[in-house]
């Protein structure tokens, strides 16, 4: 799986995650540290690549947008957990949810929850 994590993980979760088997990168390998939330938005689709955030913006502005790309993958409650708990929970839960990253989703994660919304999301009901 392609993941670019947000600037609010840090990058030992994107070592940890890469650990597990993930081609994971961290936006600031890529010049985006900080860069608005659409530019990496956009750079997240045109590479093919998962975003990860903490920043539930990234969910707000696909849902407003209709948009089908790219994935996000929503860490609720990241500022309660260690860079190695993240790295953890990613790794134990991405294996259930990636074919619905695949094919487009917001997927929100707790240690507690998991929610898969698919891209794009319904605006009307």
């Amino acid at each position: 799986m392609k993941l670019l994590f947000d600037a609010n993980l840090s990058p030992e979760v994107v070592r940890r995650v890469k650990v597990s088997g993930h081609d994971a990168i961290h936006v600031a390998e890529l010049g985006l540290l900080t860069a608005p939330d659409p530019e990496i938005m956009e750079a997240a689709a045109e590479a093919d690549r998962i975003l990860v955030t903490a920043d539930s913006d990234f969910a707000a502005m696909l849902a407003l947008g209709g948009a089908r790309s790219p994935s996000v993958v929503l860490l609720r409650s990241a500022d309660h957990m260690r860079p190695p708990e993240q790295a953890a929970l990613l790794a134990a839960n991405l294996p259930a949810v990636g074919d619905d990253l695949e094919r487009g989703a917001i997927v929100s994660l707790t240690s507690r929850h998991l929610r898969v919304r698919e891209l794009p999301i319904d605006r009307q009901g």
